[in-house]
């Protein structure tokens, strides 16, 4: 999202420009609407904080596995500064944040990815947090909502990036075994490590509109087309097509849908919680 700026060169925080159409928008209707430009529905990326605040019911969210941090085990150039870069600029020790919440009442396990910490990329950290948030579901009866951004697998931690992959998709069945439900939340962008694992294994999968999501980036996608792809290729829209998607949701709409998703997906687990209690 980019500020506009006055003819004397500083931010006015009255106004916010959209990053797709260009359009100035007023900042207090931009937020209103949940970040999404009123003039051609882009939905701009959202941090963890705003993410949470617009999805779950006001100050439930218990944010858990804290104290979970990186390692350099290739002591690969730079990463040890990125890294700490990272976490200052963003507050988050990794780009994954997890935890509990309450979503009209219902107790549910929550992982939600950051793409402003290092592009969102799965490490073995934000790998082990999204593998707690699916055991967690799972051992306590909790529907699992993730939300996704990345650009997929860190290289810099090498293989312990990529085991992430078979980690995670071995906690989503587990979810499955127990009879739990797993709802994956596509944004702006779900590529690569991410989509090839947990992501696309949900019981039911949801897409923001106009999200990026794809495997390979675009440059490398368009060296392997043997024909000419769409105009929408590697967009939600496209793999809504293709029969990967349940349902693309407006940012508005997606309280509501998680809400219905939750009630009639996990409604067994909220008799089975009020029996214990």
């Amino acid at each position: 999202m980019l500020v506009r700026k006055p003819a004397g060169g500083q931010p006015n925080p009255n106004f916010v420009q959209c990053v797709n159409c260009k359009k100035t928008l007023f900042t207090a209707e931009f937020e209103a609407s949940l970040r999404v430009c009123q003039y051609c529905g882009h939905h701009h990326r959202l941090n963890w904080r705003q993410r949470v605040a617009f999805t779950f019911d006001a100050d439930s969210f218990v944010e858990t596995d804290t104290g979970i941090s990186s390692l350099d085990p290739l002591e690969f150039p730079e990463y040890a500064e990125k890294h700490q870069q990272a976490q200052a600029k963003t507050g988050m020790v990794d780009s994954v944040i997890c935890g509990t919440a309450l979503l009209d009442g219902r107790p549910v396990s929550v992982a939600v990815s950051d793409f402003h910490f290092m592009g969102g990329s799965m490490g073995s950290v934000s790998g082990e947090k999204v593998t707690r948030a699916l055991e967690r579901g799972a051992n306590e009866g909790m529907p699992v909502i993730i939300f996704c951004a990345s650009g997929g697998a860190r290289m810099q931690e090498g293989l312990l990036s990529l085991m992430q992959m078979a980690k995670t998709t071995a906690a989503v069945e587990l979810c499955r075994t127990r009879g739990v439900p797993y709802i994956a939340v596509f944004t702006d962008p779900t590529m690569a490590g991410v989509l090839a694992s947990y992501a696309s294994v949900a019981d039911v999968i949801l897409a923001e509109p106009k999200a990026l999501v794809g495997f390979a980036g675009a440059r490398v996608s368009k060296q392997a087309q043997v024909h000419k792809a769409p105009d929408d290729f590697q967009t939600a829209e496209f793999v809504f097509r293709s029969g990967m998607l349940d349902r693309i949701v407006p940012r508005r709409e997606m309280r509501s849908t998680l809400v219905s998703l939750v009630r009639l997906l996990g409604g067994h687990l909220h008799l089975e919680a009020k029996k214990v209690g």
